[in-house]
């Protein structure tokens, strides 16, 4: 692939590592660089996207729609191979905890051999729909839980899902670390990390 402005390119990769685990679109990509200045059209963002892709820079997760069980072309979230890459393009500003945590947890499912996609569901998300042959599962990230309003708002997704598939809420709380929630399990993810 030729790539005319190596200036622009940089730019999308910087937008695309600070916004690692958002909701993206071509279109959105677009019109962000074209407002800080920088035109460029939506089928040259694909053509980099694309490249980025092939050269193993980011993966890119397709939302899937849970109560319909399909997959979703629109809106797909970027996760980067190496945190550290990241932390050089982003820098301090995007100490973003959750993200970064969220960006981990993709990579060691992707690392255990599952599909991942991003849960969609009317007025709601899952952070991850996992896939094999025993099935899927469900995972939502947060760096906490323990305020009461934060562990309501991880939870709603996965109780909305009416299905018996295994649920996973995965956070850095070493307090109430491990729990059981009308059968969504919480793990503190360092542990789950270090889990086979």
């Amino acid at each position: 692939m030729h790539i005319s402005d190596v200036k622009m390119l940089e730019s999308i990769v910087k937008y695309l590592f600070a916004n690692v685990g958002s909701l993206l679109s071509i279109r959105k990509i677009a019109a962000s660089m074209t407002s800080a200045g920088r035109k460029i059209d939506s089928k040259t963002v694909e053509k980099y996207l694309t490249g980025l892709q092939d050269s193993l820079l980011v993966y890119q997760a397709d939302r899937f729609d849970i109560r319909g069980k399909e997959l979703l072309k629109i809106n797909p979230k970027y996760y980067v191979v190496d945190a550290a890459l990241r932390y050089l393009k982003v820098g301090r500003h995007g100490q973003d905890t959750g993200h970064i945590l969220e960006n981990t947890v993709y990579l060691e499912l992707l690392r255990r051999g599952y599909e991942v996609y991003v849960g969609s569901m009317t007025g709601g998300e899952v952070d991850f729909v996992t896939k094999n042959e025993q099935g899927l599962a469900y995972y939502q990230i947060s760096e906490s839980t323990l305020q009461p309003e934060v562990m309501e708002r991880e939870l709603k997704p996965l109780q909305r899902i009416r299905d018996n598939y295994p649920k996973f809420l995965l956070t850095l709380d070493e307090i109430e670390s491990a729990a059981d929630y009308n059968g969504i399990c919480k793990q503190n993810v360092l542990q789950w990390l270090l889990d086979k």
